[in-house]
């Protein structure tokens, strides 16, 4: 099940990143912020999850625990000795927190999966970007919104892009890159770097409405609508 065998091709891509990417925090414990969770502590990487109730928090960590037994089921029906160590590892890797700002101070990646609501996502990065470290590259996982606009509030803009998963994150390969208008090509490498070091096939696009996926989905879906009316 998902993409046990892309994450572990990955893992000396993940190596290959451990001088920029060591610290990864997800900001959103909902069902996109888990998913990226999961598939990086998968990869072998160190995850702060991150939300404000801890409800969520410890509902999130349950399904994370449920999928990667299924995945270790699957993947090691012949070593079942070493799925339990896998499991044990990845989670092993996820910790969890209530507070934002606490958790950025220690992160080199910081992916915001939260509501998509432009004044809350303004209000969250302002935030950070009063106490990650310059060389925290922000990220968000929105699907529609503007990614130069959300950016639009911190300083470090050229430390800023988009990381679009598609849900459910473990199962799905695609992830959209989006580079903003002040996007260093420093900045989008380790994005299409980490992105393929936690098994996705990455695509870059440019910050345009509904991306790629979202933007050829609407017409398709129109179509069919009118294909539905005239019989």
């Amino acid at each position: 099940m998902i993409q046990f065998g892309m994450i572990v091709r990955n893992f000396s891509s993940s190596s290959a990143l451990q001088n920029t990417v060591k610290n990864l925090t997800v900001i959103g414990g909902g069902l996109m912020g888990s998913g990226i969770a999961q598939v990086a502590a998968s990869a072998g990487q160190n995850v702060t999850l991150v939300d404000v109730s801890s409800d969520v928090l410890a509902k999130a960590q349950k399904s994370i625990g449920n999928n990667l037994g299924r995945v270790a089921k699957k993947a090691y029906k012949d070593n079942p000795a070493e799925g339990e160590k896998f499991v044990k590892e990845s989670l092993a890797r996820i910790k969890t927190a209530t507070d934002p700002v606490e958790a950025s101070k220690t992160s080199d990646l910081v992916v915001e999966a939260i509501v998509e609501n432009m004044d809350v996502k303004h209000k969250l990065f302002k935030q950070l970007d009063g106490a990650a470290p310059d060389h925290t590259i922000f990220a968000s996982n929105t699907s529609s919104l503007s990614i130069n606009e959300i950016a639009s509030v911190v300083k470090r803009k050229d430390r800023f892009g988009g990381l679009h998963f598609f849900n459910p994150v473990p199962m799905m390969r695609l992830l959209e890159v989006v580079r903003g208008a002040e996007t260093s090509d420093q900045t989008y490498q380790t994005m299409m770097a980490w992105g393929k070091a936690v098994g996705k096939t990455c695509i870059t696009c440019k910050d345009t409405p509904g991306f790629v996926v979202n933007r050829l989905l609407v017409p398709y879906i129109a179509e069919a609508v009118r294909l539905y009316e005239r019989g």
